[in-house]
């Protein structure tokens, strides 16, 4: 298996893991959002970072002096923006429901992740017909992505009880949802724009997929402030912090499980940039998008998501997911020729 091949497995992999993260969430029904959001936070942006990246980059502290000031906090303000734009997630999804929020801030960020990285480090590959099969592959993932868009949408309006939803700020909400797919896309751009950290980690010992850890832990941690200080706000405000005590560590173990898969597929993919060369973060970051999408749609149909929706948003679901395959074949074309 070369290291192309070996990427896109671990590409597949990220994703299913990204898309199947949320799944214990279902089960914590004793707590609140915020509560497991809170503890998913602290596990995911804080504890695993750290402990994943001190054990997987030898002389962390030297990388870091090394890569210079500049270079980390460049990082890290990735980081919190890509926080920010979590915390406008949930925002939008209370004005234009989660599907719409979902399609439209995936299809920002793979679009906005791909692109920008594109144009600032490999701008002369950009006019090639490489990068014209690159540019088609992008624009295909964003038509699938608006068409689960719009099946998530049909979806929502055949739900018992839906009349009575969809009172909030459309267009604050579709705003928010395009502000958040570029702050998304903010994880993406640690990664493209922090090689030299990952140049630095490798040269100092660690392995060809561990050296992503090194952006990581930066990253996350200045990602954790948003979070945190919007979960406290809605501790505040609903009094929900008492919900700690209920629920007992079955509901820690599975706020823990959904950081294990979170990160989980954060590290697979840094790992499977790497594998895929110069242009990894450009290539993987569309391809990642559109397995997510593809993984979550499946998981939401065996998972009973689509039972009371009827036959036409579950046909349209599936055609979109139908076209994320095709983008993902064009991609995969577009990686061997920029190879």
């Amino acid at each position: 298996m070369n290291h192309t091949e070996f990427g896109f497995l671990l590409l597949t992999i990220a994703g299913l893991m990204n898309a199947s993260f949320t799944l214990p969430m279902k089960f914590t029904r004793r707590w609140a959002w915020e509560n497991t959001w809170l503890v998913w936070t602290i596990f995911a942006l804080l504890l695993l970072p750290a402990a994943v990246t001190l054990s997987t980059v030898p002389e962390l502290v030297a990388v870091y002096r090394l890569s210079g000031l500049t270079q980390v906090l460049c990082v890290m303000a990735f980081g919190a923006g890509w926080g920010l734009a979590q915390v406008f997630f949930g925002i939008a999804v209370d004005d234009i429901g989660i599907a719409l929020t979902f399609s439209l801030v995936l299809g920002t960020s793979a679009a906005v992740g791909a692109l920008i990285p594109m144009l600032r480090l490999h701008r002369d590959k950009l006019d090639t017909p490489a990068g014209h099969i690159l540019l088609l592959g992008i624009a295909t993932v964003l038509l699938g992505v608006a068409i689960c868009a719009v099946a998530g949408r049909l979806r929502e309006r055949a739900k018992p009880g839906a009349a009575g939803k969809g009172h909030g700020n459309a267009t604050a909400g579709l705003v928010l949802a395009i502000i958040c797919g570029c702050g998304a896309s903010f994880v993406n751009f640690g990664l493209a724009f922090g090689a030299p950290l990952i140049d630095v980690a490798a040269r100092h010992g660690a392995s060809a997929t561990s050296a992503a850890n090194a952006v990581w832990l930066p990253l996350m941690a200045a990602g954790a402030v948003p979070n945190l200080l919007y979960c406290i706000y809605l501790l505040r405000k609903n009094s929900s912090g008492s919900n700690f005590a209920r629920g007992g560590f079955n509901h820690w173990t599975l706020a823990f499980a959904m950081a294990a898969f979170w990160f989980g597929s954060t590290l697979l993919y840094g790992a499977s940039v790497v594998q895929l060369g110069p242009l990894g973060a450009v290539l993987g970051w569309p391809l990642f998008m559109s397995l997510i999408v593809i993984a979550a749609s499946l998981l939401g149909i065996l998972t009973g998501e689509w039972k009371q929706s009827g036959r036409r948003p579950l046909a349209v679901q599936l055609a979109g997911v139908v076209v994320l395959i095709l983008a993902i074949f064009i991609l995969a074309t577009a990686s061997l020729a920029l190879a």
